[in-house]
């Protein structure tokens, strides 16, 4: 019924753990990995997991349309590789799956940070207000969408950046549900760049990104 979809590059150890924790998912639900062509062992991780493993073009934008476009299943969920759910999780998508009035909806799941840093709490609130309010879930919260709804929208489009609010912002905020359990996120980004650096930064490319500023070039700055 579902398929799971993670983009991985580079990411052997946070692909581990993610695999390790949805590992007591439903049997017939997928996991289909897409690798950007990883160097450090992550597709001999997945290999040894028996999931799916397929390659596609470096790009988190490219390598979601590829997992998606490659989804046997009713339902998608994607995801990110340094992203672990809570205990809990399952019963809590299989009921939104079951919804028929959910088969043009998408939901996704409530931020958390790996961290116990009160920097962190401050974060996950601005996101997950973001995402309740302006209907802007970031891909790091996962999405849980049909896949009839998700090629009715046109899918992922290949972008550099911003895929992910492409995407959402196509869906709009009053077809988005909340689930209540955590995604919980490496917070190994804002460690290294800043607890108030690193939000200032995606804020920008977010404002950039409404005011028609090329996706390219947000991506440059953006690195």
């Amino acid at each position: 019924m579902l398929s799971i979809v993670i983009p991985t590059l580079n990411c052997r150890d946070a692909l581990q753990r993610t695999l390790d924790d949805i590992s007591l998912r439903p049997p017939e639900w997928e996991v289909v990995v897409v690798d950007g062509g990883s160097t450090d062992g992550t597709a001999e991780v997945a290999e040894v997991a028996g999931v799916r493993l397929i390659t596609g073009k470096r790009g988190r934008g490219a390598q979601m349309a590829a997992g998606g476009a490659a989804a046997s299943k009713t339902w998608i969920l994607f995801w990110h590789a340094d992203t672990q759910p809570q205990p809990g999780w399952v019963p809590l998508v299989e009921a939104f799956m079951r919804d028929p009035e959910n088969n043009f909806r998408a939901a996704y799941f409530r931020l958390a940070l790996n961290d116990p840093h009160p920097s962190a709490r401050r974060v996950e609130n601005l996101a997950n207000w973001r995402a309740k309010t302006l209907g802007l879930p970031y891909g790091d919260q996962g999405l849980l969408i049909s896949k009839q709804y998700y090629e009715h929208l046109g899918g992922y489009k290949k972008l550099a950046l911003m895929e992910d609010v492409d995407l959402v912002n196509r869906i709009g905020s009053k077809r988005l549900t909340q689930l209540e359990t955590a995604a919980v996120t490496s917070a190994v980004r804002y460690q290294r760049d800043g607890w108030w650096a690193r939000p200032a930064k995606n804020i920008t490319c977010l404002c950039l990104y409404f005011l028609g500023v090329p996706v390219d070039m947000i991506a440059r700055l953006y690195k």
